[in-house]
């Protein structure tokens, strides 16, 4: 990716940031000038993705996290990471997310309650706790990363799919709520992407994308440059929107 100065003297925090589409999209934003913190439940790989960073010049701490916690904890957690950033947070990305995919019968009720507390309870309870400093501040940027399947109906994977339509709802009613006050949310839907967590279904994946005007599956750096665009100045007239970043898999049909 190439680096830019458009992010300079900004901050930001992407959470679920260890690896995939949350690591590129930290080195993507830490490469555009912002001092980046990164989080998640893994310190080492946390650790990694840091030095990853500092390695070509950037600025990024780490801040452990669970974001299925209690309310207290969330809490918590937006304050310190708004220590360790220098007493503000200028741009925050909902990056974190759990996926158990099965039928709906099958769902077992622990996987219910992750997805909706990390999916859905977390992203707004740190929207409340950190748009009111943006707003303050003269101004922010939130995103939250979707799913093209919010969009579509699958087989397999309800609840998943409908916690990502909640996210899509959340960034047009933050739109309205935060953006007349200096704040800009809006999502990014990623397609089929290969991460390292499923790295085992290629084949699959492969399938999956082969019909798409792409023709291959998303990188999470395909993500990351959406990401990085709603974060800059550029998007400055862009609010309440999902920018689908998906190789077309939810607007086309070939053949």
């Amino acid at each position: 990716m190439t680096s830019s100065s458009r992010l300079t003297g900004r901050t930001a925090l992407v959470t679920g940031s260890t690896s995939g589409i949350g690591a590129a999209t930290a080195v993507a934003l830490a490469e555009a000038g912002a001092h980046v913190l990164v989080s998640g439940r893994d310190a080492d790989r946390g650790k990694g993705v840091v030095e990853r960073i500092r390695a070509t010049g950037g600025h990024a701490d780490f801040l452990a996290s669970d974001l299925a916690g209690d309310y207290g904890r969330l809490r918590g957690f937006a304050a310190d990471a708004t220590s360790l950033l220098g007493g503000r947070v200028d741009i925050l990305v909902n990056n974190a997310g759990v996926y158990p995919v099965s039928a709906t019968e099958d769902l077992a009720d622990a996987d219910l309650d992750r997805m909706l507390a990390v999916n859905v309870r977390a992203p707004h309870v740190l929207v409340a706790a950190l748009a009111p400093a943006m707003v303050t501040a003269g101004g922010g940027v939130v995103i939250t990363i979707g799913s093209w399947m919010a969009s579509t109906g699958t087989a397999g994977g309800a609840m998943y799919t409908a916690t990502k339509a909640a996210a899509e709802q959340l960034t047009r009613a933050w739109a309205a709520e935060y953006g007349p006050r200096g704040v800009r949310v809006n999502t990014v839907a990623p397609g089929v992407t290969l991460t390292p967590g499923n790295e085992a279904y290629r084949p699959v994946l492969d399938a999956m994308t082969a019909a798409t005007p792409a023709g291959v599956v998303v990188r999470p750096q395909d993500v990351a440059r959406g990401v990085l665009f709603l974060a800059s100045d550029d998007a400055a007239m862009i609010h309440g929107t999902t920018l689908y970043v998906d190789g077309g898999i939810s607007a086309t049909r070939l053949g």
